[in-house]
């Protein structure tokens, strides 16, 4: 919460004292994959409330970061996760970083497959079943994928390196196949039969499901569940534009906007 309460003290002060003229300039967003659908839209509010256009660039949140370490400039920058924002705060890019979205893994399972919550990892650690993941360190939906590998091996030992071996990293990764220009990612894999299951974020499973109607989405039980915590940072040189967006982005206005797109809003009052 202090991070929290910083953050909000930086953006006012910023805003405030921020030029007249300064609505006239863009403000520029990188932000993780899986927030493209909800941050497009938040952007686009934002820029029709403030008459401020805002430029957004999607991906994997390692690679986003990587480029910013190699040089990238963006103002704002929203990870899957908090390490990556935390890393370049420590560095003195930017900070602080503040929790202001929340995510789950799910299973994005085909159509002919029987599977359910209770079932999961029974058909996770079949042989002959294709499990497709996200690219761990490239891309924080990887990573959880493994953390809930982890969670597989206390309850069946052998499940970690089974797993971990089997995966596909199919997406997030430098090198990773692209879905065409419109195509949902993880709708595109599934209907060229890449993977049996796919395990990604709830969020990027709904929309894929959208593009992809027969999919089934499976909760991933308690004892797998691995929660996705989301974070936010701002350049320390940022406009004061850049921190008017992100008291917008945890403003109710933004929180409801990640809320509808299937997040838990970290910052929505209760």
């Amino acid at each position: 919460m202090k991070s929290k309460a910083k953050l909000l003290a930086c953006a006012a002060t910023a805003a405030v004292f921020a030029p007249i003229a300064a609505s006239a300039q863009t403000v520029t967003l990188a932000a993780a994959g899986s927030l493209e659908a909800a941050l497009g839209e938040l952007a686009s509010n934002y820029a029709t409330q403030y008459k401020t256009a805002v430029k957004t660039r999607f991906g994997p949140s390692g690679l986003l970061r990587k480029g910013i370490e190699e040089g990238d400039r963006p103002e704002l920058f929203a990870s899957a996760n908090m390490a990556h924002p935390e890393r370049l705060a420590a560095t003195g890019w930017g900070g602080p970083v503040v929790l202001f979205a929340r995510n789950q893994l799910c299973a994005l399972v085909q159509p002919e497959l029987e599977v359910s919550s209770d079932t999961l990892l029974d058909a996770l650690l079949r042989p002959d079943l294709r499990v497709g993941t996200s690219t761990p360190k490239a891309d924080p939906s990887g990573d959880y994928a493994w953390a809930l590998f982890e969670k597989a091996e206390k309850l069946r030992p052998g499940s970690f390196a089974l797993l971990s071996g089997k995966a596909l990293q199919l997406t997030g990764g430098a090198q990773s196949e692209k879905a065409p220009e419109g195509t949902n990612q993880y709708g595109w894999v599934m209907a060229g039969k890449k993977a049996d299951l796919f395990l990604t974020y709830c969020t990027n499973a709904v929309l894929a499901r959208k593009e992809v109607p027969a999919l089934r989405i499976v909760r991933v039980p308690e004892a797998l569940s691995v929660g996705a915590d989301y974070g936010l940072v701002v350049r320390s040189d940022a406009s004061g534009e850049a921190w008017r967006l992100a008291l917008y982005i945890l403003s109710p206005a933004g929180q409801k906007t990640l809320s509808d797109y299937g997040f838990e809003a970290a910052a929505m009052p209760r």
